[in-house]
């Protein structure tokens, strides 16, 4: 029997959600994975870069087992109003807009626009995996977008792939995806002097091999050794390729959902949503095993 034939009889199931990036899982309860079932989550994880599990009903202790399946977790950064994670549990991360009893929001992240951008992809090893589960979902806005990094490289016109061939980028380490300064940064005006680390513009997939465009985030990004006004200009034509709809998933939430993505294989941004209504998601982190290498293809 194939693995595919196998998987069908076991009521697991794999559809994808666009041609490039993100599939469904039919058929398993995250709070109960077997074996059998996580081999195959692991499997589709490799092949869509981006995996949707709807009506998932998990305490974060569950959520955080079920994260820890694919290696060790990062602890959840102090958020804005202090707090450091879910107590007890510190690599469950609050991302809310939701205001406590003394009036902070009980999260971060708040009911603003996230703009495209790789997880901390200013560390030297960048996390591998990030995952969210839904807990409060607004009617309207909050969606999360993926976009394929493969899709995006192979966009790329053969003069454009062979000019970024051995460069890097400086992946800044300023702002987060909120748009806040990170606690004990100073801001500067020159990407060149920001504080961040250089990576491979084109990386190899650890696990695949796949060629992956990786640029974590727009703002204050600098390639290496290029003048200040043609490392801007080269960088807005790879992202002009990065972010096409056609190399993108949206995901409109529903509570219950989990949506995990590969850090390495995939941007994400998130839609604002009315600060009136409440969001909240729990996230956790897989850290990243290795630094993002150089495809040489």
């Amino acid at each position: 029997m194939s693995d595919t034939a196998q998987s069908a009889s076991m009521g697991m199931d794999a559809r994808p959600l666009t041609p490039v990036v993100g599939a469904e899982i039919l058929g398993i309860d995250l709070g109960n994975v077997d074996d059998a079932q996580f081999a195959f989550i692991r499997q589709a994880f490799d092949r869509h870069a981006g995996l949707l599990f709807r009506g998932q009903d998990l305490s974060p202790e569950q959520l955080v087992a079920f994260s820890r399946r694919f290696g060790e977790l990062d602890h959840a950064p102090i958020m804005e109003n202090g707090q450091t994670a879910v107590p007890g549990l510190p690599e469950v991360y609050l991302v809310s807009n939701i205001k406590g009893p003394d009036g902070k929001e009980i999260g971060s992240l708040g009911a603003g626009e996230a703009v495209w951008h790789t997880d901390m992809s200013y560390l030297a090893a960048p996390p591998d995996i990030s995952m969210l589960h839904a807990i409060e979902v607004p009617p309207a806005g909050g969606d999360t977008w993926l976009c394929g990094m493969n899709a995006a490289y192979n966009a790329l016109p053969e003069e454009l792939k062979r000019r970024v061939k051995g460069l890097r980028i400086k992946h800044d380490g300023t702002y987060n995806s909120g748009g806040y300064v990170r606690q004990g940064v100073t801001p500067t005006d020159d990407p060149r002097e920001s504080p961040g680390t250089y990576h491979p513009v084109v990386i190899a997939h650890p696990n695949t091999g796949q060629p992956l465009l990786y640029l974590g985030r727009r703002r204050m990004a600098h390639i290496e050794g290029l003048d200040l006004a043609e490392s801007e200009a080269l960088l807005d034509e790879l992202w002009s390729y990065a972010t096409r709809e056609e190399n993108a998933y949206r995901h409109h939430w529903r509570i219950g959902d989990v949506l995990m993505w590969d850090n390495r294989a995939t941007m994400h941004r998130r839609d604002p949503f009315d600060a009136a209504s409440r969001r909240l998601m729990r996230r956790t982190q897989v850290k990243g095993a290795l630094k993002p290498a150089a495809y040489a293809g």
